[in-house]
């Protein structure tokens, strides 16, 4: 996903992952030289990455409900 912050920046490359509690939002990360992930962008506060994560889902969701059901 990406998003438009107030039509003047944007993040993309955020993904929504299925965990063992169900889907997360994950900011766009690289993997360091020791081998593990650091964000490159990310909320600096709870209550933003919380109100990310909603919209976020949100619109995940809405996107599932679009899509074709395989059979």
């Amino acid at each position: 996903a990406s998003i438009v912050i107030e039509d003047s920046f944007v993040i993309h490359d955020i993904k929504v992952l299925e965990g063992t509690q169900g889907y997360f939002v994950a900011m766009p990360s690289r993997k360091t030289p020791d081998g593990q992930y650091k964000d490159v962008a990310h909320p600096l506060n709870t209550p933003t990455r919380e109100e990310l994560s909603q919209v976020v889902l949100a619109e995940f969701e809405k996107a599932q409900k679009e899509q074709p059901q395989e059979a």
